[in-house]
């Protein structure tokens, strides 16, 4: 047991380790050895554990950036509350993390989507399975609020899931870049205008 544990502990932490290291200098310019150096390892070490360098990053997809992903943008808009609602503060809490990172690289999952793009379709499969449950997800809080009430019936669900996640993806590659607090300020106000023009429209007699 105290061997399981201790293993399980070494690949987490060479993991985390090596999503920070990719994220920062990108998957290509990140070496096995680069990894090896920050964690002072043995090679034989890394390949005990993991079978190659992209092994080694579709586990860290699997047990990190989906876990990752999920509690940043998934669970928050889980629930029955107005949707609207749960976006926005989803969105909020979410882009104040970018606001207080100095070191910010901007949104993760995008970063490796761009990179990985046209270059490597096992790793774009991983990644893009990510997108998909986070679209899902969007569809079904927008068509729960239908339900309930608080959207207006004619919405295009599937329409509103993908302006809100290349709107999202966007923003977060721009508050990389410069401005971030007000740059996310504006953003949220567009977003709010925009969520107003979502719901059920009353009815003045």
């Amino acid at each position: 047991m105290d061997k399981n544990l201790k293993r399980m502990a070494t690949m987490q932490r060479m993991q985390v380790t090596g999503l920070e290291l990719f994220y920062k200098n990108g998957y290509y310019n990140t070496s096995v050895d680069d990894i090896l150096k920050e964690l002072s390892l043995s090679k034989g070490a890394f390949y005990y554990h993991f079978d190659s360098k992209e092994d080694f990053f579709i586990q860290i997809i699997e047990n990190l950036l989906v876990r990752k992903v999920y509690s940043m943008l998934i669970e928050p808009i889980e629930g029955r509350d107005n949707p609207l609602e749960l976006i926005t503060n989803c969105f909020e809490n979410a882009l104040e993390t970018a606001v207080h990172n100095e070191l910010d690289f901007g949104f993760v999952l995008n970063n490796f989507i761009t990179e990985f793009n046209g270059r490597n379709e096992r790793i774009m499969k991983h990644l893009n399975d990510i997108l998909k449950i986070w679209e899902v997800n969007l569809v079904s809080a927008i068509q729960k609020g239908k339900f309930n009430g608080h959207i207006d019936r004619h919405v295009d669900a599937e329409g509103v899931a993908l302006f809100l996640m290349s709107s999202y993806l966007g923003i977060r590659t721009l508050m990389a870049e410069s401005s971030p607090s007000s740059r996310k300020y504006r953003f949220m106000s567009q977003l709010r205008q925009y969520f107003k023009a979502l719901e059920i429209k009353q009815s003045t007699f």
